[in-house]
């Protein structure tokens, strides 16, 4: 097969497809003069609320605040135990100790990365004051056997679920279990704004109205403060950015679950035995915000991938508990083994809607020549 590009994401190509919607909502914004919070940002948290199936949804700057101001509505401070799986963005840690808590890290599930259920109990002290799973590439972690725990325990559950807006357990949406879901709209997840954005979702009215006040340094009226909170509200140019591409949603999921499908039968096809295909649990709806290979020879085959034109990314080379940063909490290799074999093993291909037919069977044909011919010895 001729040589191709194929980028890891292309965000022009989907841009393309809806560019005058955009440009349009986006002169809207321009023409108001109305840039913090008001119309723009209420019409896409009633819609957003809707498609995530929650009661209340509320705007905010980014998906790593959404984790900050759950956990602000919750009162976690400075003492405070936090259970969340170490194989994640560092913002699910880093929120965590943002506030002075300590993050305890459970490992994760060999077959969806997500935190493991049996690990969990055991984790639980005193001191924990809440558990946070991770939505991981877009599967729902297993929420029955989380939940089950936390109510026994009677600790509230945030779900961190940057990369799984619209994914679903049994027909509940991510974000929706627990008692507050977060969400990230940076450009690349399957909804992206222009910029940094975040939701956060929740069926308890005074969660709700707590978060809305501390989004906004914590008053309720204008320079009048109750509580301190920060400043972390969803800009209104995204939200329309956002609107218009909330419509979409769905049709892009459906074709990064066609995409999924297709890498699932061309690497059956290929019969590699070194590498993983990603696992879609029953009852899950998977939304493939990434599609997340386990292989031999990681980082020989993403060097000759590069070579071949082809994008990958490594999500994520360092789980969290051996993170320098970290290092006080005194964690060492080997205590978290399935999230560490999991940074050595895991690299992500190109998934996005726009993704050709042509484009994946080279993608699969090069990573079977890199095997089949020894470029990895």
């Amino acid at each position: 097969m001729t040589k191709m590009t194929v980028p890891l994401l292309d965000l022009r190509a989907q841009h393309q497809t809806i560019r005058r919607e955009v440009m349009d909502a986006v002169e809207r914004v321009f023409d108001s003069q109305m840039f913090i919070l008001g119309e723009e940002v209420e019409t896409f948290e009633r819609a957003a609320a809707a498609y995530c199936q929650a009661k209340h949804a509320i705007g905010c700057a980014s998906g790593s605040d959404a984790l900050l101001l759950a956990m602000m509505a919750l009162n976690v401070g400075p003492g405070d135990e936090v259970i969340t799986a170490p194989f994640t963005f560092f913002a699910t840690g880093g929120a965590i100790a943002r506030l002075g808590a300590k993050p305890v890290y459970v490992d994760i599930v060999p077959g969806d990365f997500n935190l493991d259920p049996e690990r969990l109990e055991r984790a639980i002290t005193p001191r924990t004051k809440a558990i946070m799973p991770v939505h991981l590439f877009g599967q729902c972690a297993p929420m029955d056997a989380i939940l089950e725990i936390a109510r026994r325990h009677k600790l509230p559950v945030i779900e961190d679920a940057a990369q799984a807006i619209g994914a679903d357990l049994n027909g509940r949406r991510a974000g929706t279990m627990g008692e507050i879901g977060c969400f990230s709209f940076f450009p690349s997840k399957n909804l992206g704004g222009a910029g940094d954005g975040g939701l956060l979702t929740t069926n308890d009215d005074e969660l709700a109205s707590q978060l809305r006040i501390l989004r906004v340094h914590g008053g309720q009226k204008k320079y009048y403060h109750r509580i301190v909170g920060i400043n972390s509200r969803l800009d209104a140019l995204q939200a329309a950015v956002l609107n218009v591409k909330l419509k979409y949603l769905d049709q892009w999921t459906e074709g990064r679950q066609r995409n999924a499908a297709r890498y699932d039968a061309l690497f059956a096809e290929a019969g590699l035995e070194e590498v993983t295909t990603p696992r879609a649990y029953p009852g899950r709806r998977h939304i493939y915000n990434q599609y997340t290979i386990r292989c031999a020879a990681r980082d020989e085959l993403m060097a000759w991938l590069k070579e071949q034109g082809i994008g990958t990314e490594v999500y994520y080379p360092v789980p969290l508990h051996l993170q320098e940063c970290f290092a006080y909490l005194g964690y060492s290799a080997g205590d978290q083994p399935v999230s560490e074999q999991a940074a050595r093993e895991c690299v992500s291909l190109p998934i996005y809607p726009e993704l050709t037919e042509e484009m994946q069977r080279y993608v699969v044909e090069k990573i079977d020549e890199f095997y089949r011919h020894g470029n990895h010895d």
